[in-house]
């Protein structure tokens, strides 16, 4: 099933190549942080479904607000994620997930579990280097957000030498 939601992504962003690489990449860094976390498979599954739809609120929100901050993404993605899913026949309390940590992937005090915590993790790792993040910044993140060892490792050898 995680092909068809990819696609289903790849799909709403359209010619977007920037917003569909960079849910990719929040993908795989995903997928690493969760195989050393040891999650079940239904855990996995929803992290890795709300790690491609994490930002697909962002089209909504340009058009209704013209801009693309977060609040904004919070407010608009849930009802996208859960049409798509709905429409490939994910299971209601994945889609109800997804739509949660969706609905909240920019409010690091609602972090509720390893699903959620591992989504701003990826994230992050994608968002240090796309917006150019510098090492006090990055730091601070690590400080204040990483809790996985795995996450941390990642963050560590990428950008502050190991």
């Amino acid at each position: 099933m995680i092909p068809n939601v990819m696609e289903a992504m790849i799909g709403y962003f359209g010619g977007d190549t920037r917003r569909i690489n960079h849910a990719l990449k929040v993908f795989a860094f995903a997928r690493i942080i969760s195989y050393h976390e040891h999650l079940d498979q239904e855990t996995e599954n929803t992290l890795l479904y709300t790690a491609l739809l994490h930002d697909i609120g962002i089209v909504e929100a340009e058009r209704k607000y013209r801009s693309s901050a977060g609040n904004y993404q919070q407010i608009e993605g849930p009802p996208v994620a859960r049409k798509i899913l709905e429409e490939l026949g994910i299971a209601v309390p994945a889609i109800d997930r997804v739509c949660f940590i969706t609905g909240n992937h920019h409010s690091y005090t609602k972090i509720d579990g390893i699903d959620f915590q591992i989504l701003v993790e990826a994230d992050f790792l994608v968002n240090i280097f796309e917006d150019e993040m510098d090492e006090a910044a990055t730091v601070s993140v690590y400080d204040r957000i990483f809790k996985t060892d795995a996450g941390k490792r990642l963050l560590r050898t990428m950008y502050l030498g190991g």
